[in-house]
């Protein structure tokens, strides 16, 4: 499975973005998707996933109620919606995808990664 990430980019403490993972293959409703985090000397943060069994989502404490992740098994797309952005959400954002069901909180439980997209929120 090859994913590219992109919608990334520069807006005001407030705003919204939505971002986009294209994923190569014929399986990708078969894979759960996750977006991870990295911002400058830091590590990587989970921030959201979506289980391809039961469409379950899972988010990071620090994004519920502002950050909404979804995928359209057609497209072969899976996108985070992200409202109320703030300063601290700045980070090149990754999406991830893991042949598991559940527990999808861990980098260690994808076994493929794209490449990131920037996104800077402005205070």
């Amino acid at each position: 499975v090859q994913l590219q990430a992109s919608g990334g980019g520069l807006v005001q403490a407030g705003g919204s973005l939505r971002i986009s993972c294209a994923a190569s293959g014929r399986s990708f409703r078969f894979y759960s998707m996750g977006w991870f985090c990295q911002a400058p000397e830091k590590e990587r943060e989970f921030v959201a996933a979506i289980s391809w069994s039961d469409g379950s989502t899972y988010y990071a404490d620090s994004v519920k109620g502002r950050f909404t992740i979804s995928r359209d098994n057609a497209k072969n797309t899976v996108y985070l919606q992200m409202n109320s952005l703030k300063p601290e959400d700045t980070a090149v954002y990754s999406c991830a995808a893991s042949s598991l069901g559940y527990g999808l909180g861990s980098p260690h439980q994808y076994d493929y990664w794209g490449q990131g997209t920037q996104v800077t929120v402005s205070s």
